[in-house]
């Protein structure tokens, strides 16, 4: 049995079942589904946040898991590695929205959009915003994954240096260098912008520091689509306030929803995202496509799983 506890739609479900009609796949409507047949499943399709620790521990059949999402942070993690199942993940499907994500922001900030939304709203003629350009810039991504790759790609037709960081350091298409995370200090004093896409490990949690922001030129823009544990709220807070660096943009937060009252709201020079770089039209049809080439992969036997979690690395 394949039991989805991630909801798709039903056009989604109707052509799963037509294309597999020798298979029992179970959509399940909610936690209380999910709990009536996870004991029988051998196959589950979730996003992963969904899961409760019981539902995990009650899967006693289980062979395979698919997460139709990247990071694996949000399920019950310890759960899920204890039962030593192979876990595969949507890895890959959101290089395109995720970089045009970053681009896109960034140009914003470099435009003056925030300011000239205000001026907009105000219907107040301002032409004193201070217009800058990206192109010719350097650009640091930490993080040379798929979706690092797509944002260097689409910052070379802006004719910018690019520099990743990860944990091998090694070279990555569309980066003119690439470096170990240990190398980051010596970096940042040439970077003009930062753009994280780190998963959350316990390598990357509160990876960036305060010292980190005062390396940083003043003018440089630090952009978080990653997750938002890779750095401390107040550390960054400092570093925007005392003008160690010119502005943030973030989608990733500590706490989500950002609660109300938090002082980023009020910072003009921090721009503010609901967790939504990821988001696409096209997600859940691109996660399904990885989805069925693994499922080929289990119906015939074979352990050549692709995008395959690490469980003791985290991603």
């Amino acid at each position: 049995m394949i039991l989805f506890s991630a909801k798709i739609s039903q056009r989604h479900q109707e052509r799963l079942k037509k294309d597999y009609p020798d298979l029992e796949i179970i959509f399940a409507e909610g936690a209380e589904d999910t709990y009536k047949y996870i004991e029988e499943a051998d196959v589950l399709v979730t996003y992963g946040s969904e899961l409760e620790e019981e539902m995990v521990e009650r899967a006693e059949k289980l062979k395979w898991m698919m997460l139709l999402s990247a990071g694996v942070d949000k399920m019950p993690y310890e759960a899920v590695k204890k039962k030593g199942i192979p876990v595969t993940n949507a890895r890959g499907i959101h290089k395109i929205q995720m970089s045009e994500y970053a681009i896109s922001m960034l140009l914003q900030t470099y435009r003056g959009a925030k300011q000239l939304t205000k001026s907009e709203q105000e219907h107040h003629w301002d032409r004193s915003v201070k217009m800058q350009e990206m192109t010719a810039r350097t650009l640091l991504i930490a993080g040379t994954g798929a979706i690092g790759q797509e944002v260097a790609r689409l910052a070379k037709a802006f004719q910018m240096k690019t520099i990743g960081v990860s944990r091998s350091g090694r070279a990555r298409e569309h980066f003119d260098e690439t470096y170990e995370n240990s190398r980051l200090e010596e970096l940042l004093p040439d970077v003009d912008a930062v753009v994280s896409v780190l998963p959350s490990t316990k390598e990357t949690q509160y990876f960036y520091t305060e010292k980190h922001f005062r390396l940083l030129p003043d003018h440089a823009v630090f952009l978080n689509m990653g997750r938002g544990d890779a750095v401390k709220e107040e550390d960054l807070l400092k570093a925007v306030r005392n003008e160690e660096i010119a502005h943030a943009v973030l989608d990733v937060f500590e706490e989500e929803p950002l609660p109300e009252d938090h002082p980023f709201w009020e910072e003009e020079r921090v721009t503010i995202t609901p967790h939504l770089a990821g988001l696409s039209p096209h997600y859940t049809t691109r996660a399904l496509e990885i989805f069925e080439k693994n499922l080929q992969v289990y119906l015939d036997g074979i352990d050549d799983f692709i995008n395959l979690v690490d469980l003791d690395r985290g991603y």
